[in-house]
């Protein structure tokens, strides 16, 4: 049975770096993180948003085809603890039927809007069979003045306090459906000058490399 107990800071095994996209697909934006992630020969895990794969299924076919992972962001972004319960338990379960009839396997992780968890998050992601995975490191790249170096910047200066021996998680977003407009272009234009000052420091992957529960997939 897949863990269920919240991963707060998504601490992985050392020497390897989980790098997640929130807030997707987006046919505008997503199609250009999976070119530059190819580019650079990593693979990543993407947080869909249920509504949004449902208006784009091959999109979400096209993340999996390149080897990534796909993983929940619920259906709607709506903050948990704005959310009854049993709403919390049905965006979930909505997210999950949607994102795994497309994908055609279950997905393992989710992380909630904004990251904001509540009891509901928790009794949600343990009856949907979902572990919980937020961050080590973000970039604040959603805001309306940020650019991809200081994009890089805030990544690393996360990453400087994380805990040493163990592999973090980066937090990006390769929407700007709850950002400021355009915003998911400074994401992308941070991941070569990522890559450059990283060198060889880091095996960039997906949380269930990360996390040691498998490949890329569901």
């Amino acid at each position: 049975m897949r863990g269920v107990t919240p991963v707060l800071t998504g601490e992985g095994r050392p020497g390897h770096l989980a790098l997640t996209f929130d807030d997707g697909p987006d046919p505008a934006s997503t199609p250009r993180f999976l070119a530059e992630l190819d580019r650079l020969g990593w693979r990543a895990t993407f947080f869909m948003l249920g509504s949004l794969a449902a208006l784009a299924p091959g999109l979400v076919e096209e993340v999996m085809s390149a080897g990534h992972e796909v993983a929940l962001h619920g259906h709607s972004h709506v903050n948990h603890l704005a959310r009854t319960p049993w709403a919390v338990l049905e965006d979930v379960r909505r997210a999950r039927a949607t994102i795994g009839g497309i994908t055609g396997s279950a997905p393992r992780w989710i992380r909630p809007p904004y990251g904001v968890l509540s009891g509901a998050s928790v009794v949600a992601a343990r009856r949907e069979r979902l572990g919980i995975v937020l961050w080590s490191a973000w970039g604040r790249d959603w805001t309306e003045t940020a650019s991809a170096v200081s994009v890089a910047d805030e990544v690393d200066r996360h990453l400087a306090l994380t805990t040493p021996g163990s592999g973090p998680t980066v937090l990006l977003h390769d929407s700007d459906c709850t950002s400021a407009p355009g915003s998911w272009r400074a994401a992308l234009g941070a991941l070569p000058v990522l890559a450059e000052r990283w060198g060889g420091r880091y095996q960039v992957g997906t949380v269930s490399e990360h996390l040691d529960r498998g490949g890329a997939g569901g």
